[in-house]
């Protein structure tokens, strides 16, 4: 990405970048190449105001509560550590009680003058991005589509409360989304939640565009093998009773599917007579798939040293009309809209 302009840019004018004395070098040479990468991808960059802090969990939230006011656009920390409590020290403060886009970086990280172009580009790809900026887009032939995202975490040390999340397409080019997140309590089902959030993320879609999706594919994950008939005959019906609450006349086409990442699997290519990875697209969808199933696996990605993990899509119901070429090619699309990609 560094030297290319990125798709939508957000000037940055008035941000904070804390530091520890001993890490007062790191600081200064991180502020210069950001100055660097920043003007080819057409980000403005301003000088931040440059806050020491003393290297204390107390003495870091101290100085937060100090300085970061409503018209901080940005806060990024140079922890000399990798110790969690400071990062979720930070973390807390700057999206419980004080909302404020922040970029944590371990000053280990910035100490190497090799990779330091590298990892300041990967800073200010993250900084854009989380103040509203687009990075890169994919090309979507399918008109007025919502891709829905749906997931679940299970938090034992709240008394087995789960947290739900959604979020949800807004534009074309899929760059602009909705989130939210919902608590459950024990017991409950996370669709009941869920449906709220939808609901929300359809009036959104209706704000931006002056109209609602004529086509919905949601993508669920946190579903086990053995929750799969739960999906179909109660979480289904409850995403349509949703989409029925936007109008009675409103009937868009819906496509759901269970997404797992944590498999077994692995696959291999025979190129030039020997055996290697697949190449990043690769989908298989026979012999290895289900036959009561429609299924497929794709190899979304390519890694140095092992075998790449596919993911495993299973569609559990589709009233779209999409071929299962069409549809496996716009899952594997959807996957470069990562904005974390580490190439």
């Amino acid at each position: 990405m560094r030297g290319l302009p990125l798709t939508t840019s957000i000037p940055l004018e008035n941000w904070l970048l804390f530091y520890t004395r001993r890490n007062t070098d790191v600081a200064e040479s991180l502020l210069q190449t950001l100055n660097k990468v920043s003007g080819p991808m057409g980000i403005r960059l301003q000088r931040p105001a440059m806050i020491e802090y003393d290297d204390r969990q107390e003495a870091l939230l101290r100085a937060l509560q100090q300085n970061v006011g409503q018209q901080v656009q940005m806060v990024v920390v140079i922890l000399s550590t990798i110790r969690k409590d400071k990062y979720d020290c930070v973390k807390k403060y700057l999206c419980v009680d004080c909302p404020t886009p922040s970029q944590c970086v371990v000053a280990r990280t910035l100490s190497r003058p090799q990779t330091l172009m590298t990892i300041a580009t990967k800073i200010a790809l993250q900084m854009n991005c989380k103040m509203g900026g687009e990075l890169w887009s994919v090309e979507i032939p399918l008109k007025h589509l919502m891709i829905v995202g749906i997931d679940c975490y299970h938090d034992t040390a709240a008394g087995k409360r789960s947290i739900g999340a959604l979020v949800a397409s807004l534009n074309q080019s899929m760059s602009r989304w909705f989130s939210k997140c919902v608590l459950q309590s024990r017991g409950q089902e996370i669709i009941d939640g869920l449906k709220v959030a939808l609901q929300a993320a359809l009036k959104a879609y209706y704000r931006y565009n002056k109209c609602l999706p004529s086509r919905i594919i949601v993508y669920r994950d946190g579903v086990g093998d053995g929750m799969l008939l739960s999906v179909v005959d109660y979480e289904v019906p409850q995403i349509m009773q949703s989409i029925k609450a936007m109008g009675e006349d409103y009937a868009p086409k819906l496509t759901m599917l269970v997404v797992k990442k944590r498999i077994s699997s692995r696959f291999f290519a025979l190129l030039d007579a020997r055996l290697s990875n697949p190449p990043p697209g690769t989908v298989i969808d026979a012999e290895v798939t289900r036959p009561e199933w429609y299924d497929f696996f794709i190899v979304s990605h390519t890694v140095r040293a092992r075998q790449p993990g596919p993911t495993h899509y299973n569609v559990v119901y589709d009233s779209s009309g999409l071929k299962p070429d069409h549809m496996q090619r716009l899952t594997y699309k959807l996957c470069h809209m990562y904005y974390n990609w580490r190439k």
